[in-house]
């Protein structure tokens, strides 16, 4: 009979692991809490991301203190958004203005069944079943309605400090940076610092040339979508320009989202042009998908359909929009990574200057 085999486990091990454990609990707690925070730190990243292009460029035309090009590049950025809300916003105001005017006159329609939404009603009854549901609420939509403006009110004041915030990071990320990069690889012995320097140019490529390349087509989509619409004389052409570059910058689930908006809105509008903006949309995604994705990222983030597709999945399943948003980035940095890793893994080992040969080695001749 074979000897019983005790295993037995010290107590400083099981107390580490447990140490270990909590730590790693109390790490995803804290990392939860401060999500809201975590995800202003992220979006200043990527926006001194695709910003620091223009920062080195000021510093290539002479401009040598990295303050001063900073304070230049961000000055530009301001002006041009500026730019474009004294242009673009009084446009937005007043279309939005004329469909608030407008939705009355729908829910008319609606409501006698007229129009091109009156079939909700005249097949499917929606105002009795909107009625049935209000009724339903009873005493509960007073406070609902409170809830709704303290939610609303909270909403805009959180994104005005957001806004603030994260334009401040993103302006000390770009000045401080390289800063922050150079001392970091200080505390490296100097093979280790050149490998993390060459690996950080490698990310620095791949993340800020997906920020680039995503905020490039979706402008080139809204700017499309603008003046298709425009031409075809459809309300609201600027508005919905302004909403499919938006949803453009969220990979694959945007596109089909921003066309069965628009197709919905030139629907409403006539059979024909709903028709047209339908085919312009099918055509220009793949323009988009055969033709631009290709052209910017191939020699950025460099990965498959299929795994753009899976990071896509898994960073709405963890983050929602902004989850989907950093999933190609981030899987390209991991791709980074898992090639350097892999690369000095199968580096071969050279020997140290002046050691002497092994005594095995044959001799030679």
């Amino acid at each position: 009979m074979p000897p019983e085999r005790v295993v037995s486990f010290r107590p400083r091990a099981v107390l580490g692991v447990v140490a270990v454990v909590l730590a790693v609990a109390a790490a995803l707690q804290l990392v939860w809490l401060a999500r809201q925070v975590i995800t202003w730190i992220l979006v200043a990243f990527f926006l001194a991301l695709a910003l620091n292009p223009l920062v080195e460029w000021i510093q290539r035309l002479g401009v040598r203190r990295r303050g001063l090009a900073t304070a230049v590049a961000f000055l530009a950025a301001l002006a041009v958004i500026a730019v474009l809300g004294l242009t673009f916003v009084p446009i937005l105001v007043r279309e939005i203005r004329d469909f608030a005017d407008a939705v009355p006159g729908y829910v008319a329609d609606l409501t006698a069944g007229r129009g091109r939404l009156g079939f909700l009603e005249r097949d499917y009854q929606v105002v009795d079943r909107v009625r049935d549901a209000i009724g339903d609420a009873g005493a509960g939509r007073l406070l609902g309605f409170s809830g709704t403006a303290l939610a609303v009110t909270k909403g805009v004041v959180t994104a005005i400090v957001a806004t603030i915030t994260i334009a401040v990071m993103t302006f000390f990320m770009l000045l401080e940076g390289p800063a922050w990069i150079d001392r970091g690889l200080a505390l490296l012995r100097p093979e280790s610092a050149e490998r993390w320097r060459r690996v950080g140019h490698q990310l620095y490529r791949t993340v800020g040339g997906f920020v680039t390349g995503a905020v490039t087509i979706a402008l080139v989509a809204g700017i499309t979508t603008a003046i298709l619409l425009s031409a075809l004389g459809v309300p609201y052409a600027i508005a919905l320009g302004l909403v499919v570059a938006l949803l453009d910058l969220v990979p694959l689930a945007g596109a089909v989202l921003a066309t069965i908006l628009v197709t919905t809105v030139g629907l409403l509008d006539s059979v024909t042009v709903g028709l047209v903006i339908l085919a312009f949309f099918l055509v220009y995604q793949q323009v988009e998908n055969h033709f631009l994705y290709p052209l910017v990222y191939s020699r950025t983030v460099q990965l498959s359909p299929l795994a753009i597709l899976i990071a896509v999945l898994i960073g709405a399943s963890l983050a929602g929009i902004l989850g989907a948003l950093a999933a190609i980035p981030v899987a390209g940095a991991a791709q980074v990574l898992l090639r350097e890793w892999l690369g000095q893994r199968h580096r071969p080992v050279v020997p140290p200057a002046g050691a002497g040969a092994s005594p095995n080695a044959p001799s030679p001749g």
